[in-house]
């Protein structure tokens, strides 16, 4: 009889070794070594002649593939206006973020929508009577929602395989899935890849929507191979911080869509509820004439967001003082410091800083730059912003106030919300007056000019504190 193969496959990052290892050489990780045994049938030299393929020009006329709104706006905004039949999702999240909640909250809606349909929700970590639970305490419980608690690929294939599937199947989780064919246990490299070939495979020749749901790592990264991201159609991470009410539903990945839109919901005590207007929301506990606050004008994907940067400078007795940062880059803070201190005269060395983006959202885009600089120097003044003012900038390394992509939809978002005023970079063109009516401008080319309007004198404060002893 011969021997049964095996390799050790890093459970990171599913990288494979001929031996075992304490350190995976390819991400780094320690003790993610495992040994796997290798399909019985590993393959070899092609069994059959293949036959030969059919080529098409590149230019056709190929009607766009048909979707099936959900019901849920701000799912059917992320997803790129609803979900194509035959597609394959991924959604990720915290534990406990509500992952599970929305799909079965989205799989009630389609089943009792203006064309319902039936969708089967299987899950692999709770028994029927849990989910059961659930739905009721959501109020879906009278939805045509068909639910089984099962692990095994083989069985869940062999309910789906047939010419009358359901329209959508929701599989919470990927990683408590299994493949008969291989020894290796649930939530491994190997399980988690072939399982999620199989039902891929048979999503995409029945037609139904495939959503799965997944484990994330400690770093916030979608558990099991790396490969499980580019077999699905679409990538979506669910974020939040259990301390607030906000999630935040971002597309990553999408073949049939954007990348870049965002969906907002609340969690209460009757499940996710969708926020239409988050601006509002962000800011509905904003209290004005503070220092140190400034209300930034960003864009997630074609929808303009409104979102309160705190920053709190304070005297520090270490040597080494604090910097902490939550919803923003912290090395972007780090550069608008030093841009603060190089360029303006300023002097943060002896201070510790504290920053925020309120609301538990996560700002990426640089044009937060000129807010973070803004709430900056008003918390080093003690002066505040104007509580009517909105401010949306990008800061170069010389201090110059570089233009941003779409002013007028952020100009005219904040005009909606009753702000008056805006401090923004010069424009590259004159605007056509849609925004710029409700809106009172204020351009400034570099970074000196911020201080002139919202710190005046805090130069010599900055020096004086540094003159201080101790």
């Amino acid at each position: 009889m011969a021997k049964p193969r095996s390799s050790f496959v890093c459970q990171a990052c599913g990288s494979s070794y001929p031996r075992w290892a304490g350190r995976c050489e390819a991400c780094g990780e320690w003790n993610s070594i495992v040994e796997e045994a290798l399909p019985r049938d590993p393959g070899g030299r092609l069994s059959r002649r293949g036959k030969r393929i059919d080529f098409s020009p590149l230019e056709g006329s190929d009607p766009e593939p048909p979707r099936r709104r959900i019901g849920i706006g701000e799912l059917d905004r992320v997803t790129g206006g609803g979900l194509v039949q035959g597609s394959a999702l991924l959604i990720g999240g915290d534990p406990g973020i509500g992952k599970s909640t929305l799909l079965l909250q989205a799989a009630a809606s389609l089943a009792s929508g203006k064309s319902p349909a039936t969708c089967a929700y299987i899950s692999g970590e709770e028994a029927i009577e849990q989910v059961r639970l659930r739905a009721r305490r959501l109020g879906i419980s009278g939805t045509n929602v068909e639910l089984a608690t099962e692990t095994s690929v083989t069985d869940i294939i062999a309910a789906l395989d047939h010419p009358d599937p359901p329209a959508a199947v929701v599989i919470d989780s990927i990683q408590t899935m299994a493949v008969d064919s291989l020894d290796s246990a649930p939530g491994t490299v190997a399980q988690v890849r072939a399982s999620a070939q199989e039902l891929i495979r048979v999503a995409k020749r029945r037609g139904f929507v495939l959503m799965l749901v997944g484990h994330v790592t400690k770093e916030g990264m979608i558990a099991g191979p790396r490969v499980l991201e580019h077999m699905v159609d679409a990538v979506l991470y669910f974020e939040g911080d259990r301390g607030h009410q906000f999630r935040i539903l971002r597309a990553v990945k999408n073949r049939f869509g954007p990348t870049d839109e965002i969906g907002v919901f609340e969690m209460t005590d009757r499940g996710l509820i969708e926020v239409p207007n988050p601006s509002e929301l962000f800011l509905a506990e904003r209290r004005g004439n503070v220092s140190g606050t400034a209300v930034f004008a960003g864009i997630e994907g074609t929808r303009p967001v409104l979102v309160e940067v705190q920053a709190l400078v304070s005297a520090s007795p270490l040597a080494t003082p604090r910097r902490a940062v939550v919803g923003w880059d912290s090395s972007r803070l780090a550069m608008i410091l030093a841009v603060l201190e190089a360029r303006c005269g300023l002097a943060f060395a002896g201070n510790e800083v504290y920053l925020n983006v309120a609301g538990g959202l996560r700002i990426s885009e640089p044009a937060a730059d000129l807010a973070v600089a803004a709430a900056l120097v008003s918390s080093l003044s003690g002066r505040p912003v104007p509580e009517d003012m909105v401010v949306f900038g990008e800061i170069g390394l010389s201090g110059e106030v570089r233009s941003v992509s779409q002013a007028d939809l952020r100009l005219k978002e904040a005009a909606k919300l009753g702000f008056v005023r805006a401090l923004v970079p010069p424009s590259r063109r004159r605007r056509d007056g849609s925004a710029g009516t409700a809106l009172r401008t204020v351009e400034i080319a570099h970074l000196q000019d911020i201080i002139e309007i919202i710190g005046p004198g805090v130069r010599s404060l900055s020096a004086r504190r540094e003159r201080l002893p101790g």
